[in-house]
């Protein structure tokens, strides 16, 4: 077994095989390699990151038409060759599909694809050549008649002449019925190619012509007339002119390729690569993979890594993956992991070993994009049974083997991957070697991760500063694993338990547990509960951060809009006294005004007294201007602050929507629209009134509000006033379409926690359906979350496929 086989890696290559369509691409497929060239490494997961955010974008990445092409193209070299009718039509779909992929690319933002631009950078296009394809065939891969003369003459003198045969066939198979040669529903059929007359034996000599067949029982003989002989050779004749022309045709457009061949090669090996590049990024999605932080020196600190392969095997079944969170540094460089057997520490170690291998390969790998990836320059990889039959060697002789191999080889940069380290001897010997091995790995600077239940392995990592023990979790409540890696703390084997648990004689299992020592039993097992309760805690604590932040945003926005309306009153009240002022200063000029006649009319008494009159009617009327302007902005303070809660709509009125009337603060139902005439009603009463004395208000809001008004009113727990705000802007209803994936779900996990905290028990998401891509991610991620009951889709009259509707548990 290789150690593709090993890890299980030849089943990445198939699946990415299967995802290309050209042949070289499939080629390159099957020669993906352990690379160790940092830069090599980073172009090819940048090139594959890109292209997986362009398939996951909104616009359609051109996938039509990618044919294979240079093996007949490079036939051309050859002076004289000519591209056949089929794969001229295969270049006409090839050829454009690098034409739309070309105008794909030099569309996007350069910013957002700066590894992908330098494929195409050098890639020639020819547009002329295209444009000469597309005039020569048609659609189903037929030279058209337009494009020659002398092709269209030929084809044209052709038809003629199968018309006429036709029309002589069909008058000859009319008098041989009617003399009865031949029988009545007997009608012209082919043999050889030709049209015949079936003709019964006894008359084979009344129609003069050439024999083609006979029937199986030699009662009916199939006859090309004679006068019909001369036609059909005409044809043939000119079929064969046919022939000739297109093969001309076909002649011209190769020479015409011959003179960019090598810049036309070239643009296919671009095709091919993006072919191969593109089921990268699809396989990539299909498994959830992402690009981590590349270092070029050997590191890992991985957040949520996942077995592929097993994963895709789980989901099958129903069942979830538990991912991993692993962390190797220069400080702690080798990791111990200890545990119950069927706990997980072997899928531990493949996880390890593919994703680093995949990633060395330069395939995106699955695990969360914060996480830190390093390079190695070699993987030692020991899993399983190394026993070999061939060579007459032990489980354990091999086990040696591979061990000398190793530490003849490991350096600063090897990464080795041990399952039960020194098991297959005596465990005290074993466990012995097993501790040398492992101090002489630390010593050279190497990287690794073994399993073990050796104990003296588990200790090694209290004495050597560079190894840490880690534990696979294990439920001793419910006595089952759960595939959980906790770094810190050694793992208990829980031997005795899972021997309880399959029914091994108690007596038997008790005097075991004296020969081991009691303390040592309970200490191991308290230790690991510690771990599994530590575990449910930080989960725990991380869902009430995740609350505390929505509440905590919610206050903001509510502080938002109350420091809002302050400045809004603020401004309302400038206003008013700018007006007031305005006012004022009219009345003193009015003042000014009278005091000026006074003088003129020399203190009249009579002009006195009526100046004096004017004066007081108009001081009256500024001073009721003035209390109205007041009346006034203190009303629409009053109701601007009673009104904040409720949001204006701008839409048509209609029967059941609520509205807002004249200087009332609590909205009414209408009743009925007739044109400009609306009726509302509130409780018993009921006003008619006009439309544009009336504002809408958003429906389902107010509904809301009204809901848990007497909660909003009595509470004063302010954690439920925030979560009242929240209920008040919450919709169970969200629109995706156009959406990157990640944002995307990033909207989902927020839309959940908050119909969670409000007791909501189902959302709806409207993605769409294009070609599927978004709907299959967050159905996908729907899978994965605890809370989610089940989902399915809508109604087809309601969107079906397009939208997903969610039940929360």
């Amino acid at each position: 077994m290789t150690k593709e086989q090993e890890i299980g890696f030849d089943f990445v290559k198939k699946a990415i095989k299967n995802l290309c369509k050209t042949s070289y691409a499939k080629e390159r497929a099957e020669e993906l390699v352990f690379l160790e060239n940092y830069e090599e490494i980073n172009r090819l997961l940048s090139e594959t990151s890109e292209m997986k955010s362009l398939l996951l974008g909104v616009r359609d990445f051109p996938s039509d038409g990618y044919c294979d092409m240079i093996d007949a193209l490079n036939s051309l070299r050859v002076e004289g060759m000519f591209i056949s009718l089929p794969q001229m039509k295969d270049f006409l779909l090839s050829y454009s599909a690098i034409r739309n992929i070309l105008l794909f690319f030099r569309s996007a933002n350069e910013v957002d694809i700066p590894f992908l631009k330098r494929t195409y950078e050098n890639v020639l296009f020819f547009e002329e050549i295209l444009k000469e394809c597309m005039l020569i065939i048609d659609e189903d891969g037929e030279i058209k008649d337009s494009y020659s003369p002398v092709l269209r003459e030929i084809r044209q003198k052709r038809q003629a002449k199968a018309k006429d045969i036709n029309r002589r066939m069909q008058n000859i198979l009319s008098l041989s019925k009617n003399n009865g040669w031949t029988n009545t529903d007997d009608e012209l059929t082919i043999r050889n190619n030709t049209l015949v007359i079936p003709v019964k034996s006894s008359f084979k000599r009344q129609i003069k012509g050439i024999l083609h067949d006979t029937s199986q029982t030699g009662q009916t003989f199939y006859v090309e007339p004679e006068e019909i002989v001369g036609i059909n050779f005409e044809i043939k004749e000119l079929y064969f002119q046919e022939q000739q022309e297109i093969r001309n045709i076909l002649l011209s457009f190769s020479n015409l390729l011959r003179e960019h061949l090598d810049e036309i090669i070239f643009s296919y090996e671009f095709l091919s690569q993006i072919d191969f590049i593109r089921a990268k990024a699809l396989y990539s999605i299909n498994i959830h993979a992402g690009k981590p932080e590349l270092k070029s020196d050997p590191c890992l600190d991985w957040f949520e890594a996942r077995h592929p392969i097993l994963e895709e095997s789980l989901k099958k079944k129903q069942r979830k993956i538990v991912p991993l969170r692993i962390k190797l540094d220069n400080e702690k460089r080798i990791l111990v992991i200890s545990g119950p057997n069927a706990g997980g520490k072997s899928v531990c170690l493949k996880t390890v070993a593919l994703l680093q291998y995949m990633l060395q390969c330069g395939l995106l790998i699955p695990l969360k994009e914060v996480s830190v990836a390093g390079i190695f320059h070699d993987i030692f990889i020991s899993i399983g049974d190394s026993q070999s039959i061939e060579n007459d060697l032990s489980t354990y002789s091999s086990h040696l083997l591979q061990m000398k191999s190793l530490c003849e080889t490991a350096d600063c940069g090897t990464m080795f991957l041990i399952d039960e380290c020194g098991a297959g001897t005596d465990p005290q010997i074993g466990g012995a070697i097993a501790e040398s091995i492992l101090e002489y790995l630390t010593e050279v600077n190497s990287w690794g991760i073994v399993t073990t239940h050796y104990s003296n392995l588990k200790h090694l990592a209290f004495s050597n500063q560079h190894i840490q023990n880690a534990a696979m979790l294990y439920d001793k409540e419910n006595m089952q694993p759960l595939y959980a890696l906790s770094i810190g703390t050694p793992g208990s084997s829980f031997a005795f338990e899972i021997a309880e648990r399959i029914g091994l004689s108690g007596a038997i299992i008790k005097k075991a547990k004296e020969k081991a020592g009691s303390s040592t039993i309970r200490f191991e097992q308290e230790l690991q509960q510690i771990e599994v309760e530590k575990l449910s805690l930080q989960e725990e604590r991380s869902r009430m951060k995740e609350y505390d932040e929505m509440l905590y945003e919610t206050f903001q926005k509510y502080k938002s809009m109350e420091e809002k309306l302050s400045s809004e009153r603020k401004a309302i009240l400038n206003q008013a006294r700018a007006e007031a002022k305005e006012i004022i200063q009219n009345a003193n000029k009015r003042i000014e005004r009278a005091i000026e006649e006074i003088k003129t009319s020399k203190a009249d008494s009579k002009k006195v007294k009526q100046i004096k009159q004017e004066l007081k009617q108009k001081v009256e009327v500024l001073q009721q201007d003035i209390d109205k302007q007041k009346s006034e902005t203190e009303k629409e303070i009053v109701l601007s602050e009673k009104r904040s809660h409720l949001k204006l709509v701008n839409t048509p009125l209609s029967a059941g929507d609520y509205v807002i009337f004249g200087e009332e603060t609590e909205p009414m139902e209408v009743k009925s629209v007739n044109k400009n005439r609306v009726e509302l009603i509130n409780g018993l009463m009921s006003i008619r009134t006009t439309v544009d004395k009336v504002h809408k208000i958003e429906k389902q809001s107010y509904l809301k509000q009204l809901k848990h008004k007497n909660t909003e009113r009595f509470s004063s727990n302010p954690i439920m006033d925030k979560i009242n705000t929240i209920r008040a802007g919450f919709s169970p209803k969200i629109d995706l379409r156009g959406e990157r994936t990640e944002e995307a779900l990033k909207k989902i996990s927020k839309l959940l926690d908050t119909a969670r905290l409000l007791g909501e028990g189902q959302i709806k998401i409207l993605h769409g359906k294009g070609d599927g891509i978004l709907k299959v991610m967050i159905r996908d991620y729907l899978k994965t979350l605890p809370e989610v009951k089940t989902f399915y889709p809508e109604k087809v009259e309601f969107g079906g496929e397009g939208i997903t509707i969610v039940e929360l548990n």
